[in-house]
């Protein structure tokens, strides 16, 4: 594979986005990686080359800015709670995002997905809420659930799929059980997966942190893993 950053714009902001490419002669799907509460960072890239040895260009995408990044949960949280809380604004920032990858050379513009992990969960579920042109499906790992409250939805066009940890104190049952009445209102094509005795980020091999509800979970990662190339294999071949 080849890999390489690219700068983008989200209205005044400038973005730095990571394309890791497969080493093919023709055009290929994109899948972006919507990163965590940190920003775009070494696992999102880490994500972005794995989708790349599967043959799709991995793109980690950023709406945080350039060089926005935190490193300590009170970092996080700033950069993130404005998102969460302007999710009109978040969606922007996301569609800018699917425009830069669009013009990516090598990708084809009608064939798009978005996983995300975290927060970046919230970010690939809101694209697909977004009925986003070309986005055929979207994954969220250990994902926030809630509503983006913006207007009435209409029907989503992309499937979508849930890997969830059923121990995340971070979405509750009440929560799953909620976005299930969403998806199903909005007439998706959804699937919620739950992992039992599994809590928040269970993807990050780095998460430790049972009082936070963050601990990794190597069973659950991979088969979570195992569940996205399945998925992003169906919706591709559609």
């Amino acid at each position: 594979m080849s890999e390489s950053f690219f700068e983008y714009s989200a209205g005044p902001m400038q973005c730095e986005g990571f394309v890791a490419r497969p080493l093919l002669n023709q055009f290929a799907p994109a899948v972006m990686v919507c990163h965590a509460w940190a920003g775009q960072d070494e696992f999102a890239r880490k994500k972005a080359r794995h989708l790349a040895t599967i043959g799709y260009v991995g793109v980690a995408i950023d709406v945080y800015g350039k060089g926005n990044r935190g490193t300590t949960k009170e970092e996080c949280a700033a950069l993130m709670t404005p998102l969460t809380t302007d999710r009109a604004l978040l969606r922007t920032r996301l569609l800018a995002s699917v425009a830069a990858v669009r013009e990516i050379e090598g990708v084809n513009p009608n064939a798009l997905a978005a996983i995300g992990f975290c927060f970046g969960g919230l970010c690939a579920l809101d694209l697909a809420r977004a009925n986003t042109q070309g986005v055929k499906g979207v994954v969220s790992f250990h994902g926030l659930f809630s509503p983006p409250n913006c207007g009435a939805q209409p029907s989503i066009n992309a499937r979508v799929l849930a890997l969830h940890g059923w121990d995340d104190p971070m979405a509750t049952p009440d929560q799953v059980v909620g976005f299930a009445a969403e998806m199903t209102a909005a007439h998706a094509n959804w699937e919620i997966d739950g992992y039992g005795r599994t809590m928040h980020a269970f993807t990050n091999p780095e998460a430790n942190d049972p009082s936070f509800g963050t601990v990794y979970d190597a069973q659950a990662d991979q088969r979570s893993d195992a569940r996205m190339i399945h998925f992003l294999r169906e919706i591709f071949a559609d």
